[in-house]
């Protein structure tokens, strides 16, 4: 039998370390299913090792804690997930006017500097489209608090978007696929560079090159880590 060649834009190559945090209060929600429906469009230009954290599930082992050494054991894994991320996606409903708290408190647990140029898409859902600007307004200084890599383009939807929970509206799908292709030249740079960084810190000579970063086009101009 004849196989079919594989897909130019999906190279065989070490996945992505991809963390999404959705910070619903309920689970099923819209929120959930924009960050999927995020996910499944990455891995068809991407190779990703996808990682959901659902603040719904998780909020209850963290609500009380003041410190982080308070935290559960299984929280504690949650935020070193974070924080070893390649590229994260941070999505939140908006609910009043700006993300959830608990997807705040989350993230005041997460060390200062771990997200320092990390790549990270922002993503919201909210009633109308009238609160669109929570990307600007909320999840865009809260992650450039952390010196991250905020995307260009985030991904707003609003309740006219999801049939059953699932994205269905066409041009939301658009705005998904708009979203990864504008971010993608600064994933890849970031991840060719913070290979770059580690063999350099590790004196490796070049000899290993990081597959996700292989067939990148390290002619792209490259961010360098703080």
């Amino acid at each position: 039998m004849t196989q079919n060649p594989p897909h130019p834009s999906r190279p065989t190559a070490t996945p992505l370390r991809v963390v999404a945090v959705s910070g619903t209060l309920s689970t099923p929600s819209k929120t959930d299913a924009l960050v999927e429906a995020i996910l499944d469009e990455l891995a068809l230009v991407l190779p990703i090792e996808r990682h959901v954290i659902r603040v719904s599930e998780l909020g209850p082992l963290f609500a009380g804690a003041l410190t982080r050494d308070e935290l559960d054991e299984r929280v504690e894994r949650e935020l070193r997930a974070i924080e070893g991320a390649d590229l994260l996606i941070a999505a939140s409903p908006v609910y009043r006017a700006s993300f959830t708290g608990l997807f705040k408190h989350l993230f005041d647990f997460v060390e200062q500097y771990a997200l320092v140029d990390v790549p990270v898409m922002l993503a919201a859902t909210g009633g109308s489209e009238r609160h669109a600007l929570i990307l600007e307004h909320s999840l865009r200084p809260l992650f450039g608090f952390f010196q991250a890599l905020t995307l260009p383009l985030g991904v707003y939807a609003h309740a006219s978007d999801f049939t059953d929970r699932r994205v269905t509206a066409p041009l939301l799908q658009e705005r998904i696929r708009a979203a990864i292709a504008r971010g993608l030249p600064l994933i890849r740079s970031s991840i060719a560079e913070k290979e770059r960084i580690e063999r350099a810190v590790a004196g490796d000579d070049g000899a290993r090159p990081d597959l996700r970063a292989a067939e990148l086009d390290l002619t792209t101009p490259t961010r360098l880590f703080s």
